[in-house]
């Protein structure tokens, strides 16, 4: 059973609650590292935490959601080993894992509607890495943090 890891700020407290219902209904194992209530709260605590349980290989795979998207994805990638982007389409999510191998999603609560992040967050965790020519090109990305 896959494992994922998931946060929020309160920003994007209501996604990451109907997100982790919809990942447990589909399968999947959920560590919840917070927020848990609507009170106001600084993202990069809980970016920090999702990303460090992939980067030490705790789970799988990691969702954030803030109000953008922008903040816990760019928290994220300060972790080494941690490839988080920020989708707003299925599409975009696909290429993430296929290309980037990317192993966090995020999503911003106020962009897109709930329906589009639980299918956003499916397409990313449903597309595998394509490697080839693209694994090159991760570990060049790998290469610059000291990976």
């Amino acid at each position: 059973m896959t494992t994922i890891a998931i946060g929020s700020d309160h920003a994007g407290f209501r996604y990451k609650q109907e997100l982790a219902l919809f990942l447990t209904e589909n399968g999947y194992k959920i560590q919840d590292v917070g927020t848990y209530s609507l009170d106001s709260v600084d993202y990069p605590d809980f970016a920090a935490a999702v990303a460090r349980s992939v980067a030490d290989g705790e789970v799988e795979y990691g969702v954030l959601v803030c109000g953008s998207g922008i903040g816990v994805a760019i928290t994220a990638n300060k972790v080494v080993g941690v490839r988080a982007a920020n989708c707003q389409t299925e599409e975009m999510a696909r290429l993430a894992r296929q290309h980037n191998n990317a192993n966090v999603i995020t999503v911003g609560e106020r962009l897109v509607s709930l329906d589009a992040a639980k299918s956003i967050v499916q397409a990313f965790l449903s597309t595998p890495f394509e490697g080839g020519r693209h694994e090159k090109r991760v570990e060049k990305i790998h290469a610059l943090t000291g990976c």
